[in-house]
């Protein structure tokens, strides 16, 4: 399973510009009994933060909009630090390779289908 998390907050300048709805997403990865979530920060800095079931409910309370994917794995090639977006990461983390998702809105409309 993996978790896709997203917001309409960010202090980045390029994506209030250009995101309407959706600002930001992030992947969040089961590992043993932690949950790890991949926040891009710039080209080749990725921070991994370590969250409990306890920080998804802080982070639901603060606007973050949710989509499980059951049955999804990480592909074993997976590589963080070679995305040039928060975007790109997420597609990455879930194997899709479509070219025209480009924004958080548009990952999200395809997550839905």
């Amino acid at each position: 399973m993996i978790i896709i998390a997203f917001s309409n907050k960010t202090s980045k300048i390029l994506p209030n510009i250009l995101c309407r709805r959706l600002k930001h997403v992030a992947p969040i990865v089961p590992r043993d009994d932690k949950l790890i979530l991949f926040q891009f920060v710039k080209r080749g800095h990725v921070e991994k933060m370590v969250l409990h079931m306890r920080d998804i409910k802080i982070l639901k309370t603060h606007g973050w909009k949710f989509v499980y994917i059951d049955g999804a794995a990480v592909p074993t090639d997976f590589n963080p630090y070679t995305t040039y977006s928060c975007v790109d990461l997420t597609k990455r983390a879930i194997g899709i390779r479509d070219w025209r998702i480009q924004t958080p809105w548009a990952l999200y409309k395809n997550l839905h289908k």
